[in-house]
């Protein structure tokens, strides 16, 4: 039980459909993002990427992280997320605790890399009980710890949330949240993409792009 392969499942038949809409305006179909995500696993797998091996990311909120992230779960591997406004003395200890395979602090060349590649659509199967992703704490109480979060933990979760907020293909959601963060990251992005539905895509939270975004979406 992957949980990319349960993402992959949802996106909409017509793959042409819009998954993320930029604020210029451009879209990133669902189509594309589905490539984008085949290079981008291919090229972990080409840098040894195993199953169950950690991918630690500190990089910035755009649409090539995201398919980083989809990779990594393809793959396998572990997905560890790390807040931007970390400090290289801070990564450093989260480097020493996960012990990554691969460590990625800018995702621009990682992604120009990727288009070297064929996409790779193959599905390392996983147990349920397997690790999908590593978040840290805040630290608030001690040192960060590491949570350690299932395949099943993360399916079981959104697809609750789905029934919970009624959340169907008809809704657009705005997304102005960071995504180092289980908010922005897991639930706004796993319920988008679990109904096949479109993201309004923000770089970062702005108030007045929120409020011009307003209109369009049925979701914040």
């Amino acid at each position: 039980m992957n949980l990319y392969a349960l993402i992959q499942s949802r996106f909409p038949a017509d793959r042409a459909k819009p998954c993320f809409i930029l604020p210029d305006g451009r879209e990133i179909s669902y189509a594309m993002l589905e490539e984008g995500v085949g290079r981008a696993a291919a090229l972990l797998r080409a840098k040894g990427v195993q199953p169950g091996d950690r991918v630690a990311a500190q990089v910035e909120k755009r649409v090539g992280s995201v398919m980083l992230y989809l990779a990594t779960l393809q793959v396998g591997a572990i997905y560890a997320p790390l807040n931007t406004a970390y400090t290289d003395a801070e990564v450093d200890y989260f480097i020493a605790d996960l012990e990554p395979k691969l460590v990625i602090r800018d995702i621009r060349p990682f992604a120009g890399e990727s288009h070297a590649y064929e996409p790779d659509h193959g599905v390392t199967p996983r147990r349920e009980s397997d690790i999908a992703a590593i978040i840290y704490t805040s630290g608030t109480t001690g040192r960060s710890k590491g949570a350690m979060l299932s395949h099943g933990n993360l399916a079981a979760n959104a697809e609750a949330l789905i029934q919970t907020w009624g959340y169907t293909s008809n809704d657009v959601l705005l997304h102005a949240l960071p995504i180092f963060h289980v908010h922005g990251l897991f639930i706004a992005l796993h319920c988008a993409l679990l109904t096949g539905s479109p993201i309004i895509w923000l770089p970062k939270f702005d108030d007045g792009e929120v409020i011009a975004s307003l209109p369009r979406a049925t979701v914040m």
